[in-house]
């Protein structure tokens, strides 16, 4: 295996590991991520898939350890990975393409209405409760957003309702009452016209107000218009950007609070959600499930943690992030077949919605 490493993420290191060393650094960290106790020797070695004796073991142990894949708490004790062991150990299970999405992500996002926030929780809920960590997920960017479609309805004879959807899944409704009826054929006629005038517009109050603000209008037509706009001006208090977290306390269980040795300084980071929202919107362009072990997280104060995460969207383009956080010695193998399954859920979502 040839690990070629950035050159600017110290973690990454340059250097050729054998087969026999790909599986032992494999078992030791196996039995790292079980037990949460360094790794002894003499466990590796007789495992039935190691063909070698415990002096080759041990051999290979320190030549993994003196390349910066393992240490020791002390010299007596067994081995545990390092920030380095760990990529090397995920790195091997995405190029494997192992392991698929898990059974246990179930999101059933075709039962939620179509608004993203709900989408948002449902698969952040999931998340946290299937891989027993804390569950981040960014909803699409105000930036990226357009009007996608637009809807009047006939409700009552007197009373109207308009419907616009965004790009990103953001819906802006209102109900209009009206003193007299209103022609059914003027409601036809206002569907047909605002979908023509504003579908792909930039969501924006003062250029969809340019847009409706037509003078071919008559005048009929006009008042109706005017009077419905405040349904799409308002689609912009609809979209804005939004990071989804769930799974705090799961985070801070006993089970996790052994290896979480600033748990302090990571709420602290997590509260100032700008910084993690900026942080997840850095890896919209990668292409595939992207990991950040300690050191290589782009906050300081996420750097006792790892971070696996994949994107979402539309088949041209990336619309958002889902991941989980959680410590050094987590499931590796769980946390990237949810991320993953539920990315790949979010995805069929957001084409069923606006693709």
């Amino acid at each position: 295996m040839f690990w070629e490493g950035q050159p600017d993420t110290p973690l990454r290191l340059r250097s050729v590991l054998s087969e026999r060393q790909e599986l032992i650094l494999r078992l030791v960290v196996d039995a790292y991520l079980a037990s949460g106790k360094p790794v002894a020797s003499k466990p590796i070695a007789e495992r039935a898939e190691v063909e070698w004796g415990p002096s080759t073991v041990r051999a290979e142990l320190a030549a993994l350890e003196a390349a910066g894949y393992l240490t020791h708490p002390h010299t007596s004790a067994g081995r545990v990975p390092t920030d380095a062991g760990y990529r090397c150990y995920v790195d091997s299970l995405i190029a494997s393409g192992a392991p698929q999405a898990a059974a246990g992500v179930e999101l059933e996002l075709s039962r939620l209405r179509r608004e993203i926030d709900a989408a948002m929780r449902e698969t952040t809920t999931a998340l946290a409760r299937v891989t027993d960590l804390m569950a981040l997920a960014t909803a699409p960017a105000q930036a990226t957003a357009t009007i996608h479609r637009v809807e009047v309805l006939r409700l009552q004879p007197t009373k109207v309702m308009a419907i616009a959807i965004a790009s990103t899944g953001a819906i802006a409704k209102r109900v209009f009452d009206f003193e007299a009826p209103v022609d059914p054929g003027l409601v036809e006629w206002a569907s047909s016209y605002l979908n023509e005038s504003l579908s792909g517009m930039g969501v924006g109050a003062r250029m969809i107000a340019n847009r409706l603000a037509d003078p071919d209008l008559g005048p009929v037509e006009s008042r109706f218009v005017a009077t419905l706009a405040p349904a799409f001006t308002e689609l912009e208090q609809e979209t804005g950007e939004g990071l989804y977290m769930e799974g705090a306390a799961r985070l801070l269980s006993d089970a996790h609070v052994d290896d979480l040795p600033r748990a302090d300084r990571l709420m602290t980071a997590l509260e100032r959600r700008a910084g993690v929202l900026g942080m997840l919107r850095s890896a919209l362009d990668e292409r595939s499930v992207f990991v950040w072990i300690g050191d290589e997280n782009p906050q300081p104060e996420l750097r006792s943690v790892s971070i696996v995460g994949a994107n979402y969207g539309l088949a041209h383009r990336n619309l958002g992030s889902v991941g989980v956080i959680g410590p050094l010695r987590m499931d590796y193998a769980t946390a990237i077949a949810s991320v993953r399954g539920a990315a790949r859920e979010l995805s069929r979502y957001c084409e069923r919605v606006y693709g």
